[in-house]
């Protein structure tokens, strides 16, 4: 059975500068009497670009409405990511269903190498070097699920001293 890394910490949105980033926007038709009736739905990220984000997933009959619910949902699932400097701490993997979203830390000035879904959650948590390659599925909710995922995993030196309770060099 796999691991589900959960997030340490919530963040309140109080007090919060957040920024949305549409990532997906997809249409549903649903076949009536009367022809196609179309919904909408809307994969939304919600960050202050200083390490904190949160990502939502909005449906409704209308654009505008599907991206509010989404931003609505964002905000209640925010959390804050580890960084250091402009980058993260160290390698990791992160997986869900399918997508395998590998994050390496990068250099300064790098930029953020990735693709459309997992360069909006890292610029929506204010990460600006990294490298990234996805493998498996592209789909977008699922490499942003993956993302989320893999920065779960993120540990700072700090918090493995203070978990372990040693000095590490």
């Amino acid at each position: 059975m796999a691991r589900r890394h959960e997030f340490r910490d919530q963040v309140s949105p109080e007090g919060l500068t957040l920024n949305e980033t549409v990532v997906k926007i997809n249409r549903c038709a649903a076949v009536v009497k009367g022809g196609r009736r179309f919904s909408f739905s809307a994969l939304v990220t919600v960050g202050d670009q200083a390490g904190v984000v949160g990502y939502g997933f909005g449906k409704a009959v209308q654009v505008p409405n599907a991206v509010e619910k989404g931003v609505k949902d964002g905000r209640k699932r925010l959390v804050r990511v580890p960084t250091v400097g402009t980058t993260i701490p160290h390698e990791v993997i992160g997986r869900y269903c399918s997508s395998k979203v590998y994050l390496i830390p990068a250099a300064p000035g790098t930029g953020v190498i990735a693709g459309q879904a997992v360069r909006a959650v890292l610029e929506s948590a204010g990460i600006r070097d990294i490298l990234t390659k996805v493998y498996g599925s592209t789909n977008p909710v699922n490499l942003v699920k993956a993302t989320f995922d893999g920065l779960a995993q993120l540990r700072t030196k700090k918090s493995v001293e203070r978990r372990r309770g040693v000095t590490i060099r």
